[in-house]
């Protein structure tokens, strides 16, 4: 194992809708623990809000969870997750999955930096960024 950052998303009771569109746009694997499978005591109401769940796929991890309950979130505009592609047709299909009901920020381009790139917000209020490095000549 290699020291690494993994970005931990928290969400407002739709934690399980997100992970799950996440592993159907990228074909991932997810795992998933409810509140209610924890010895903590919670609300009849919060028992299947996701207390934690990691999506893996190839070096990409992404962890998430519902917040606490009295707890809320809120969405902004400084963090975004970026995946390095391996192919400009990875890029698109990622971009094309997680766009559905989002909401594109920049479209896939050819860039002036030499990479294949194009930014997304998702459902979710989830800002996305894909990036494929063009082959030098």
């Amino acid at each position: 194992m290699q020291t690494s950052v993994i970005p931990y998303l928290n969400f407002n009771g739709n934690c399980r809708a997100a992970m799950t569109f996440y592993k159907e746009a990228l074909s991932a694997n997810l795992e998933i623990m409810d509140m209610g499978d924890s010895p903590m005591e919670v609300p009849e109401t919060s028992k299947d809000h996701v207390m934690h769940s990691i999506l893996t796929l190839e070096n990409i991890t992404i962890m998430a969870s519902d917040t606490m309950p009295g707890q809320t979130i809120t969405f902004g505009n400084s963090v975004s997750l970026s995946i390095n592609c391996i192919s400009r047709e990875q890029a698109d299909r990622f971009f094309n999955n997680l766009k559905v009901n989002g909401s594109i920020l920049m479209p896939l381009q050819d860039t002036f930096w030499g990479a294949y790139f194009g930014m997304i917000s998702d459902q979710f209020g989830i800002n996305w960024l894909f990036n494929f490095d063009s082959p030098k000549n």
